[in-house]
């Protein structure tokens, strides 16, 4: 089973000319970065599987993606989070709510027992038997770097096949493990790849680079205050409305914007640069987040 090759599209924002690989169009519910680290267990054939086991929050990106993947394969997924908020479990939305709907089982393991106990740990403790297979929060595995490898192969089709020059590619960071493998099979043929951490600092993604085996990383870029993942921040707001009323195109809220605000000094030293950057989808996870930053920052 194989998903179809992402168009590149061209835009401007705030004056910069760019183009976009629209990786959030590769599949309605598997789509954007965790699609591309997932790509490998889209392709396996193997009988044997019948649970796919993973955990994290109750809207992560990567609850959909599993989901969704669940559902092309016959397999069950078991999503293991720490707790499911009263709130969500009477009005699923987002992830959650499409994750449920796609046949996936999400269990809070603080209603599994009364010891207090990380999802990792309890996952590893009863459920890696007979035909689990399990995948790491965010997809931070080697089994990543297969689908991301069919990224960069796109990414370089369509630099050669324009006369691209002076290329960087560009995409946020949870993990860091698309933007690491992209610059592993990009760097050769001289393309750039940039990112920004979204959770922690660079310290911490340049020790998530570490941990995948790699010694060559691609460039850290970072804003000038620190950034907490998952609060809400006004500039973020207004460069994805910014984003979204310049380009027509809609992104994804928890990464995206920060990328963007990384990118806006970038792009003013960089003017002889073409930018190509990663859609990363999440597009769903939209659906709980805007009406928090619509809460608190209106309209």
């Amino acid at each position: 089973m194989k998903l179809s090759q992402t168009p590149v599209t061209q835009h401007r924002f705030e004056g910069h000319s760019f183009f976009l690989k629209r990786d959030d169009q590769l599949h309605p519910h598997f789509s954007g970065n965790k699609a591309r680290k997932l790509m490998a267990l889209l392709e396996l054939e193997d009988k044997g599987v019948t649970h796919l086991i993973g955990y994290g929050s109750p809207q992560a990106n990567s609850l959909l993606s599993l989901a969704a993947l669940a559902k092309m394969k016959d397999w069950q997924l078991e999503f293991y989070v720490d707790r499911i908020p009263g709130w969500l479990k009477e009005n699923p939305i987002g992830n959650y709510r499409i994750a449920l709907e796609l046949g996936a089982e999400v269990i809070a393991v603080s209603e599994l027992t009364d010891e207090p106990i990380h999802p990792h740990d309890y996952i590893h403790a009863n459920r890696l038997g007979e035909g689990c297979l399990y995948v790491p929060e965010g997809g931070r595995s080697p089994i990543a770097e297969r689908g991301v490898v069919t990224l960069a192969k796109e990414i370089l089709e369509w630099v050669q096949s324009n006369h691209m020059e002076n290329v960087c590619v560009a995409l946020p960071s949870g993990t860091g493990t698309t933007a690491l493998f992209l610059h592993k099979h990009l760097k050769a043929h001289g393309i750039e790849v940039l990112t920004c951490p979204c959770v922690g600092g660079k310290d911490y993604l340049v020790e998530q680079f570490k941990e995948l085996g790699e010694t060559s990383f691609p460039a850290v870029l970072e804003t000038p205050s620190k950034h907490h993942f998952g609060k809400l921040y006004r500039q973020d707001y207004q460069t994805w409305k910014a984003l979204l009323e310049q380009t027509g195109v809609e992104f994804d809220l928890l990464y995206d914007p920060l990328m963007w605000r990384c990118l806006s000094d970038w792009l003013l030293e960089n003017k002889n640069k073409t930018l190509l950057y990663v859609h990363q989808g999440g597009i769903i996870g939209n659906e709980s987040m805007l009406p928090r930053y619509q809460r608190k920052y209106g309209e």
